[in-house]
């Protein structure tokens, strides 16, 4: 049981027959009331509520902040992004892209919708977005994608697609191999494990979630680590983020 208690400024937890008590301006406060938010919002659909520059973005707005300032850290030439739905993210990419005057955005999906595509090609930035529709882990597909990058680019890559274990893996296997060194491919939506019971949830997330792929793929993939981005400005009290993809950055560290 959580109680937060205003009017005396303390977040007070039960469990286990035991009670701790955490002022509201300390870090465990504001983990544990961002951790009951998260599955409240999710929940009440919250991530379905947002567009960017007209298009749907079904993402935490927390995360998108965070992902742009990686972005503008690493300045990548290429963004790789698998799982394109209504086009919201690559067009968020693709502004970054506008804003930095550097890289463009390559979207895959195994099925881009005729009136996501129609929305997509017409939006003021398609310029700077390349769509590619097919299974994201289909080696005819990587090979479409891998064509679109030239020698000596920075690549991050975005997986965003089908979030079971099996599926990450395969795509982390094989779009790790463009990613740059210093740079990441982000196994997005691992929130899927800490909601299990909530609506919309299977049991077996628990285990079958993008962080257990990230975690086994980099057990043996010693060219990369899970390591959190630094946030560039910080006068608070808290360092983590309160994100739907924990775990999720994996950074190259070093080439074979």
């Amino acid at each position: 049981m959580i109680k937060i208690d205003l009017e005396n400024n303390t977040v007070i937890v039960e469990e286990k027959n035991q009670i701790s008590t955490y002022e509201m301006s300390s870090k465990e406060a504001f983990e544990i009331i961002s951790k009951a938010w998260i599955r409240c919002g999710w929940d009440n659909k919250y991530v379905y509520s947002f567009a960017w520059l007209g298009r749907p973005i079904i993402q935490l707005p927390e995360d998108m902040i965070r992902i742009q300032e990686v972005i503008f850290d690493i300045k990548p030439d290429v963004i790789v992004e698998t799982g394109i739905a209504h086009g919201g993210s690559l067009v968020y990419y693709a502004s970054l892209c506008k804003a930095m005057d550097k890289g463009r955005v390559v979207g895959i999906d195994i099925e881009i919708r005729p009136h996501n595509r129609k929305a997509i090609e017409e939006h003021f930035l398609y310029p700077y977005i390349e769509l590619i529709e097919g299974s994201s882990i289909d080696e005819k597909t990587y090979e479409q994608v891998k064509q679109q990058i030239k020698e000596k680019e920075k690549v991050i890559v975005f997986l965003d697609s089908c979030h079971t274990k099996e599926h990450v893996l395969k795509e982390l296997e094989l779009y790790s191999k463009l990613v740059s060194i210093g740079s990441y491919i982000v196994a997005m939506d691992g929130i899927m494990g800490e909601v299990v019971g909530a609506p919309r949830t299977q049991p077996e997330w628990i285990y079958d979630n993008p962080t257990i792929a990230a975690q086994e793929f980099v057990k043996n993939n010693p060219n990369f680590v899970i390591e959190e981005p630094k946030f560039p400005f910080n006068e608070g009290n808290i360092d983590k983020r309160v994100t739907y993809w924990p775990g999720a950055f994996i950074k190259r560290i070093k080439y074979d």
